[in-house]
């Protein structure tokens, strides 16, 4: 059983299983609404016949059932858990506004609003219930390699070895990699072609970005010819034109490439998310920055809050907050201007000696610099706390790229520029992905792919991740 068959299996199931679901919330509502415990706080002043409310209610589930669809609630793609949580929260409480609307106009149905609110809250609870059972057998199957796709990859870059790891480790990702084939020639197309009629192979992944436009078109129509699926790494060319505007001037169609979907009404939704999530952290983890900057003095005395110049949007110099990780007399910033050379010395030093990463940025291996206390903060992340103060100035976003220093920045590519479209971010996607264990050039791939696709949804889904990350001790520093 290929994974096609798999999904639209379970797509098919989630269907009878909503409405099971949405029956059962209706009934749960009514059950509870005229339970003792309830009527004893609220006594029942109008009662609502059972068999007009079933009738009313199976309307209101095919109703319900047609606004998932409308949500794409039923797409056989599978989505993302938090994006379904999201639509399914949206989706129910339009429900209930034509439920709402419908008691207005039609009082005989019920005037009841604790069923209704009660139907709301249930419905919500028994599809995700629903849901959640469906998606965690969907992924038991997954990782017995149940309904597995089979592909091939081409290419030798790190990247085609990262994507053949990835889905090596990665059961309930739905693909098995059978091959990974160094280039396209005529060996690898016979050895595809062999590996179709006994294995039923079902696509080509091409990971090879700088791959010859002839040899890539040949290979999209040999796919074509032998009903292979075609997927490819998109190159960062690529990724800035998924974002387009066509406008008609003249007669003539003329496109626009957008930047990011962070225009308009999307920039104000970011900065409303921005204040208020940054104001919640600075509460939430005051205690945390009181202790840690206590610990701080008492280690090597004042200051402990730490400022550095970093380029924010449009190329813009900020100074970044955070909780001084390093002894002060190797500390480099506006607060510590003397001896300034030589500290930049030591660390030109100490980037040619334990430098772990290519490219502008620099991570130091085993920095001598650092603080033991420094070394705990920087390990969980706490030092970046005081980052939530820049979001309030506006100078940074909760999540976007790295903010990077400014000698950094100096050596970037044009096309690593990119990152500059927006604010930079406490976290991002290369924070969830890999934190600084990342190549920066992936880093950017990352950075361009969130700017190019930002939703609201992306960025509460990279704060929920986020803690996971740093749970998993995975390249901090």
């Amino acid at each position: 059983m290929r994974i096609r068959r798999l999904d639209l299996t379970f797509t098919a199931l989630l269907l009878p299983l909503d409405a099971l679901a949405l029956f059962a919330a209706a009934i749960s509502a009514y059950s509870l609404r005229f339970s003792r415990f309830v009527t004893e706080v609220r006594p029942i002043l109008q009662d609502v016949n059972f068999s007009n409310y079933i009738s009313a209610a199976s309307l209101f589930v095919l109703i319900w059932i047609g606004l998932f669809a409308l949500a794409g609630l039923y797409s056989p793609h599978p989505r993302k858990a938090w994006n379904e949580l999201g639509r399914i929260i949206i989706t129910c409480g339009a429900g209930t506004m034509v439920v709402i609307a419908t008691v207005f106009f039609r009082r005989e149905i019920t005037t009841s609003r604790f069923i209704v609110l009660a139907v709301l809250a249930f419905s919500i609870l028994y599809v995700l219930i629903g849901r959640l059972f469906l998606r965690t057998v969907r992924h038991l199957l997954l990782n017995f390699r149940v309904g597995h796709k089979l592909f091939v990859v081409i290419g030798s870059s790190a990247a085609a070895n990262d994507i053949t790891a990835t889905y090596k480790e990665k059961p309930v990702l739905g693909l098995t990699i059978v091959r990974q084939f160094k280039t396209w020639n005529n060996e690898a197309q016979k050895a595809i072609l062999s590996l179709k009629q006994k294995d039923g192979l079902d696509g080509i992944i091409l990971a090879d970005p700088e791959m010859d436009k002839h040899d890539a078109l040949e290979l999209i129509a040999f796919a074509d010819e032998n009903h292979l699926t075609f997927r490819y790494l998109a190159d960062l060319f690529a990724a800035k034109f998924t974002n387009i505007e066509v406008m008609t001037d003249s007669g003539l169609p003329v496109i626009e490439v957008k930047r990011t979907p962070l225009d308009g009404w999307g920039r104000i939704a970011k900065r409303a998310f921005d204040v208020i999530f940054a104001i919640f952290f600075l509460i939430l983890f005051s205690p945390l920055i009181l202790i840690s900057c206590l610990a701080l003095i008492i280690e090597d005395g004042l200051p402990v809050i730490f400022q550095n110049e970093r380029v924010g949007e449009g190329g813009r110099i900020f100074r970044l907050y955070k909780l001084r990780s390093m002894w002060r007399k190797f500390s480099i910033g506006p607060q510590f201007k003397q001896g300034t050379k030589e500290r930049l010395a030591l660390e030109k030093e100490l980037i040619a000696k334990k430098s772990i990463k290519e490219g502008p940025v620099y991570k130091i291996a085993d920095d001598p610099r650092i603080t033991p206390v420094g070394m705990f903060i920087r390990r969980w992340s706490i030092d970046e706390l005081p980052q939530f103060w820049n979001v309030l100035k506006g100078d940074m976003s909760i999540v976007g790229p790295r903010p990077h220093q400014i000698r950094e920045v100096a050596g970037y590519k044009p096309h690593q520029r990119r990152v500059f479209a927006i604010r930079p971010g406490i976290t991002g996607m290369a924070q969830i992905s890999g934190r600084s264990d990342l190549e920066f050039e992936d880093e950017v791939r990352l950075d361009a792919w969130y700017i190019e696709n930002w939703s609201l949804w992306l960025d509460i889904y990279i704060v929920l991740k986020t803690p996971f990350a740093v749970l998993y001790r995975k390249g901090a520093y």
